[in-house]
């Protein structure tokens, strides 16, 4: 997919000056939350009914209208270079083998082996009984290995199970926990169990860190995602995640422009970071390209790092190094000269 130099060209020099951000933001910067401690039902249904509504017109043209951006040339490398770096390579599939896994931790570490310049992904992204597989293979890498739990995708199991389940995963080996909410619970109105599973669930994960999937698709508008985002990041939440790829739609960057201003508006409140990750259909270097721009105008310079952003993609990353071979050398090489993800 070429990426053509445009009219809203995000300014090169603007974008290219984050890249000395891209490390870890200088830890005065950031805020470590204590741990989140349950709100009453009062308390809560008033920080729910506090929450203000979203502009759904407003919302789709601003994401349409960042959508048609791109990166100038001179910053095109860069960005793709941060898309693989930000990049959580996933599989989630009944039939995922330990050779499967394998395969993907080596991609995860070499993307395009004999190309060293080519960076390593942030994380790879599997069940929790794949954990062990890529502890093997990851040793001594700086992939990080992110496990789905909590009755993952459905998210329709008992808080005790959610809870034991979490902390059979870190105790296996995962740095981070890509958890559900219950949809059904909070689409009833019953915030205080979905508050009070993030909680026990935040506090099951120790030293990993938790990212709260919302399965956007499932909540019907964009009012109830808002809602959702600053209920997860209330519980404790260090990134917010839009969806399992299980749903349609998944990702969509209006929901992300939702999401992303969510996360905007409780870090000016409260002053803790919260990372924000897109999950599902996102499949092209122009796609992810789209979010860089929407996270750096909505966010940031100080978001364009794996340790706040993440985008979720199992087919993505041979577009974005065949994407990187044709800005390097004018043409384009052929998938066949790829490894399979």
């Amino acid at each position: 997919m070429v990426l053509e130099d445009g009219e809203g060209d995000v300014a090169g020099d603007e974008l290219q000056a984050t890249s000395a951000t891209t490390a870890a933001p200088p830890s005065a910067r950031r805020i470590i939350p204590p741990m989140a401690t349950a709100l009453s039902l009062t308390h809560l249904g008033s920080l729910m009914r506090g929450v203000r509504s979203v502009d759904q017109v407003g919302a789709d043209e601003r994401a349409a209208s960042l959508a048609k951006r791109s990166i100038k040339k001179s910053s095109k490398l860069w960005a793709l270079d941060l898309a693989v770096r930000c990049m959580d390579l996933t599989t989630l599939e009944g039939a995922d083998t330990p050779g499967k896994v394998a395969a993907m931790c080596a991609k995860a570490i070499r993307p395009k082996p004999g190309d060293h310049t080519i960076p390593s992904v942030a994380a790879v992204c599997v069940y929790p009984l794949r954990i062990a597989d890529c502890v093997e293979h990851l040793r001594g890498s700086t992939v990080r290995i992110a496990s789905v739990a909590t009755a993952f995708p459905s998210g329709l199991s008992f808080t005790a199970i959610k809870v034991a389940e979490t902390e059979q995963c870190v105790a296996a080996g995962a740095h981070e926990i890509d958890m559900v909410i219950d949809r059904g619970a909070f689409l009833a109105g019953d915030y205080q169990r979905v508050y009070d599973e993030i909680v026990a669930v935040k506090e099951a994960c120790g030293a990993a860190h938790l990212k709260v999937i919302l399965e956007t698709g499932e909540l019907g508008n964009y009012d109830a995602v808002r809602r959702a985002s600053i209920l997860a990041m209330a519980a404790g939440a260090d990134f917010i995640k839009t969806s399992t790829g299980k749903v349609q739609p998944a990702a969509t960057l209006p929901v992300a422009l939702v999401m992303m201003e969510a996360i905007r508006d409780f870090v000016r409140e409260t002053g803790r970071p919260v990372g924000f990750k897109a999950a599902g259909g996102i499949r092209t270097a122009k796609q992810a390209i789209a979010y860089l721009v929407i996270t750096y105008e909505t966010l940031g310079s100080d978001w364009m790092t794996p340790e706040l952003l993440r985008l979720g993609a199992s087919t993505l990353l041979n577009d974005v190094l065949m994407q990187i071979d044709k800005e390097r050398s004018g043409a384009y090489q052929s998938g066949d000269y790829f490894t399979i993800d």
